[in-house]
């Protein structure tokens, strides 16, 4: 549960239920900013840098790098399903 300052306690949204993440490889450019982001979560081929996925149900401390490298992929080969 988080709590705001003086305030009544909420429930974090994104705690509980699992993360999905679609790699869509044709889309991947190679740029590597997701490795950068997660590296725990997001490695690149070495034959031509595509994504690969290396943690397929990663842990919740692990999601907000996850959103970062979504974000950041230039070429918006990553989708997250919350």
């Amino acid at each position: 549960m988080w709590k705001v300052k003086d305030g009544p306690a909420y429930s974090d949204p994104y705690q509980g239920e699992p993360m999905q993440i679609l790699i869509e490889e044709d889309k991947c450019c190679g740029a590597g900013q997701c490795v950068l982001a997660a590296p725990e979560v997001f490695d690149q081929r070495d034959e031509d840098g595509v994504v690969v996925l290396l943690d397929a149900e990663p842990g919740a401390d692990q999601y907000e790098n996850i959103r970062n490298a979504a974000a950041i992929c230039p070429a918006a080969a990553i989708e997250l399903r919350e």
